[in-house]
C-alpha cells in the first residue's frame, strides 16, 4: 500500500484528477498579487492624470482590468495542451488581423494600427507578440539539437518572425516590430538555435544602420535626432522628452505629493496617461515611489521566468519565456524612453498606461502563463502534436 501510494504521488500531472479547486490552488498567487498591485498603481496614476477624477481614464482602465483578471483565471483552468494545439491557428489569426489593419485600419498620429471589433479598439500587433511566441514554441517543442542546428529547419521559424515583423513595420510601428522580432529571437535562442547566427544578424544590422536610417519615416528620423540632441527643437520634437526629464527630476526622493505634481497638474506633460505615465509617479512619489513600481515590475518578470524554469515541458518553458520577455521589453523600452536613454516610441508601460489593446494582450499572456504554471507537470504525448 505504501509503495502504491508513493507511485501515485509520482504519477505525471496528466494522470491525476485535479478539479477546478485543485487547479486554483496551483495558480501562482504571488504573481497575481503583484499584477493587482501594479494595476492599483496604474489607477492612482491615471486618477491623477485626469486632475483628481476617475474619468476619463482610471475608471475605464480598472473595469477592463477586472474583466481581464476573470479571463486570466479562466484561461489558467484550460489544459496547456489544448492551448498548444491552437498555437498555429492563433498565429494565422494574428496575421489575418494585421492584414485587416492594412486595409481597413484606423489611422492615428500618422500610423494605421487599430481596428474596431464590437465597438472596441483593438491593436492586433500587441496580440501578435503572444501568438508568435506560442507558434514558435509549438514548432520547436520536439526539436533535437541536430534539428536546431540545421539551417533548413530553422528557416520556417525565421519566416514566421519576418512576416509579422514586416506587417507591423508597414503600419508603421517600428518599436512594436522590433519587440516582436526580439521575442521571436529569444524563443529561438532558448530552443537551441545557434547563438552566432544571431550575432551575424546583429552585425549586419549595425553595418546597415546608415542605409536603414535613410529609409525611415520623417517622424522616426526626428525622434532619433531629438534623442541625440533634445534641445535642437525644444518646443517641437524635443518637447516631450524635455518635459519628461523635468518631471522626473522635480520629484526628489519622496515626491511633491499625490495630486500635487506641477508638471502633471499644469498639463506640461505630454501623453501623460499613456506613454509618459511613469513621469507622474516619479514626480508625485519621487525616487522612493519609483523604486516601489520598479520592484513590482521586476517581481512580475522574475516570476514569469520562474514559471519557465520550473515547467517540465518544452512548450511551456518557451512560451513562458516569450511572455516574460515581452513584459520585460515593454518595461525596458518605456522606462528608457521617458528617461531619455533611447528615442521616444509608442510603447506603453504595462498595467499602468491607459489603453485597452496593450492591457488585453498582456493579460491574455498572463492567462496562458498561469495555465503553464498550473499544468507545469503535464506530459505531451504523440496525440498532442500539431
Amino acid at each position: 500500500m505504501i509503495l502504491e501510494s508513493s507511485l501515485s504521488l509520482r504519477r505525471p500531472f496528466r494522470e491525476r484528477s485535479f478539479g477546478i479547486a485543485g487547479k486554483l490552488l496551483r495558480i501562482n498567487w504571488l504573481f497575481m498579487l503583484c499584477i493587482c498591485l501594479l494595476a492599483g498603481v496604474g489607477y492612482a496614476a491615471l486618477y491623477s492624470a485626469a486632475g483628481g477624477s476617475p474619468q476619463p481614464y482610471a475608471q475605464g482602465q480598472i473595469i477592463r482590468f477586472a474583466g481581464m483578471m476573470a479571463a486570466v483565471l479562466c484561461i489558467a483552468m484550460v489544459d496547456i495542451r489544448i492551448i498548444a494545439k491552437i498555437s498555429w491557428p492563433s498565429y494565422v489569426l494574428g496575421i489575418l488581423l494585421l492584414l485587416v489593419v492594412m486595409k481597413f485600419g484606423h489611422t492615428g498620429l500618422g500610423a494605421k494600427r487599430w481596428i474596431s471589433v464590437g465597438g472596441i479598439e483593438l491593436q492586433p500587433s500587441e496580440l501578435m507578440k503572444l501568438f508568435l511566441a506560442m507558434a514558435l514554441a509549438a514548432y520547436f517543442k520536439r526539436a533535437s539539437p541536430e534539428m536546431t542546428g540545421n539551417i533548413l529547419f530553422v528557416l520556417p521559424a525565421v519566416l514566421a518572425i519576418m512576416i509579422p515583423f514586416g506587417l507591423i513595420l508597414k503600419e508603421p510601428n517600428l518599436g512594436t516590430a522590433v519587440i516582436t522580432a526580439a521575442i521571436g529571437g529569444v524563443v529561438m535562442l532558448a530552443a537551441g538555435v545557434r547563438w552566432w547566427w544571431f550575432a551575424i544578424i546583429v552585425a549586419i544590422i549595425a553595418v546597415s544602420a546608415p542605409v536603414l536610417f535613410d529609409h525611415l519615416h520623417a517622424y522616426q528620423k526626428a525622434r532619433i535626432t531629438t534623442f541625440l540632441n533634445p534641445g535642437s527643437d525644444p518646443l517641437g520634437a524635443g518637447y516631450n522628452i524635455i518635459q519628461s526629464k523635468i518631471a522626473l527630476g522635480s520629484g526628489g526622493f519622496f515626491g511633491q505629493g499625490y495630486l500635487h505634481g506641477t508638471q502633471n497638474q499644469l498639463n506640461f506633460l505630454p501623453e501623460k496617461q499613456t506613454d509618459f505615465v511613469f513621469t507622474i509617479i516619479a514626480e508625485e512619489f519621487g525616487y522612493f515611489g519609483s523604486m516601489v513600481v520598479l520592484a513590482l515590475l521586476f517581481a512580475i518578470v522574475t516570476l514569469a521566468f520562474y514559471t519557465a524554469m520550473t515547467c517540465n515541458h518544452v512548450y511551456g518553458r518557451l512560451v513562458a519565456l516569450g511572455i516574460g520577455t515581452n513584459f520585460f521589453l515593454y518595461c525596458f523600452v518605456n522606462l528608457s524612453m521617458v528617461m531619455g536613454l533611447i528615442p521616444v516610441g509608442g510603447v506603453p508601460l504595462p498595467l499602468i498606461s491607459y489603453g485597452g489593446s496593450a492591457l488585453t494582450a498582456v493579460m491574455l499572456g498572463f492567462g496562458v502563463l498561469q495555465s503553464i504554471h498550473v499544468h507545469r507537470d503535464v506530459e505531451f504525448g504523440d496525440g498532442d502534436d500539431f
